[in-house]
């Protein structure tokens, strides 16, 4: 929905969309990647060679201790949460991607993993979704102001580190881990794995990109994976929102392909990822450390594809301050984070989004072993999510829902 506020940052004209794929990706296994590579002599260059690959760290904003720099979790303790960004600054490729204005984060998602490592969830912010951006340093020895705006100016204000503070206060979450990506992260990531399979079951025609895909079965890879994952105006209502289900839809693929023994059983493809996701993108400090995503690596290998939850945060369309977009459902955002905090399993009962409908040719839902129960959880009882909150798991097979439209 267009902007009506007299604010530059809150822009809808371009689409961009990068690298939360190449996100979970690396999360959920090129961190997975990195665990496997480490073992052996030749392994040890491998990942000297992936550490060398990574850009400059990021320092977070310090927590309430005043620490800034957690201590590295164990394979065998304690929750993980981490923040996923994608600039959409295009990484100055103007050929390929066009004349980018300002740099924003427009996609956000954070991903959380149970202290007792039985599950992983998630949670896509749409990039328009009005909310109060926190006072941010502002690089001159100030800092920017906190101010009601969309999600996806908080990286205008303040970096990487603004994100992490305005998920943080919006959710509840304490966020230790962060990272930062652009659109090659996707070309990366989707080439290591030899491509992501999707499912369309109504043909993208996007004018404004430039990107046109028939119904049917594809494997996308490079630029074509970017282009997917930018389209807006090529799916079904033309929305963000679609846009996000399109997302959520091509991480499940990717997650049930990185989890084969054809990638993860791979050492030579097990260090493309890794190289892949550690090359594009900027980490904080606190991850920036083989040790530690490694660790990571061994809390989350073994969760069932069922138990890896993607949602989008709880909306509805809406005004504020001035601004149209997407407003958050507070009960339903409520009745989620408390679940996750409780390290309680989550069931969705909503759709699966705007832009995604189930696949009727799919086979049964893909599984493997759950890790072993932890007895120190703190519950078990499932917890029924609103139908306002929409998703799906990685075991779901999901088809686009693509149509014709018109150039913006």
């Amino acid at each position: 929905m267009p902007s009506t506020a007299p604010k530059p940052l809150a822009r809808h004209g371009r689409l961009r969309r990068s690298g939360p794929w190449a996100t979970i990706a690396k999360l959920l296994a090129a961190i997975v990647a990195v665990a496997v590579v480490s073992t052996g002599s030749i392994a040890a260059v491998a990942v000297w060679d992936v550490a060398s690959s990574a850009n400059g760290g990021v320092d977070l904003l310090p927590a309430a201790d005043g620490s800034s720099k957690p201590p590295t979790l164990s394979a065998a303790e304690g929750e993980i949460n981490v923040l996923v960004a994608a600039s959409d600054s295009g990484g100055g490729d103007v050929a390929t991607y066009g004349k980018r204005g300002e740099r924003l984060n427009d996609v956000t998602m954070l991903l959380h993993v149970s202290a007792d490592h039985k599950q992983a969830t998630v949670i896509s912010f749409p990039r328009d979704l009005i909310v109060p951006i926190a006072s941010c340093p502002n690089g001159k020895g100030g800092n920017y102001p906190a101010q009601i705006n969309k999600i996806n100016t908080a990286l205008t204000y303040g970096g990487l580190p603004c994100i992490v503070k305005t998920v943080a206060n919006l959710t509840g979450m304490t966020i230790p881990y962060a990272a930062l990506t652009e659109f090659q992260g996707v070309v990366g990531m989707s080439n290591a794995v030899g491509g992501v399979e999707v499912c369309v079951a109504k043909a993208i025609h996007d004018q404004q990109i430039h990107f046109d895909l028939e119904a049917g079965q594809h494997t996308l890879v490079g630029t074509d994976a970017v282009q997917f994952l930018r389209s807006r105006y090529g799916l079904d209502g033309g929305s963000d929102l679609a846009r996000v289900s399109n997302q959520q839809l091509f991480l499940s693929a990717l997650v049930r392909k990185i989890k084969t023994p054809e990638t993860l059983g791979n050492p030579v493809t097990d260090y493309q990822l890794a190289k892949a996701v550690v090359k594009n993108m900027s980490l904080s400090n606190s991850l920036k450390n083989i040790n530690t995503m490694a660790s990571m690596a061994l809390a989350v290998k073994d969760i069932s594809f069922d138990k890896v939850v993607f949602v989008q945060y709880p909306n509805s369309y809406g005004s504020k301050n001035g601004l149209d977009g997407v407003v958050p459902i507070t009960s339903a955002a409520d009745t989620l984070f408390t679940a996750i905090k409780a390290d309680q399993p989550i069931a969705l009962t909503g759709t699966t989004g705007e832009g995604t409908e189930s696949d009727p040719n799919a086979p049964p839902p893909v599984t493997v072993p759950s890790a072993t129960p932890n007895p120190n959880a703190t519950g078990d009882a499932t917890v029924q999510l609103p139908s306002t909150v929409h998703g799906q798991t990685a075991a779901q097979q999901t088809c686009t829902k693509g149509q014709r439209a018109s150039a913006h």
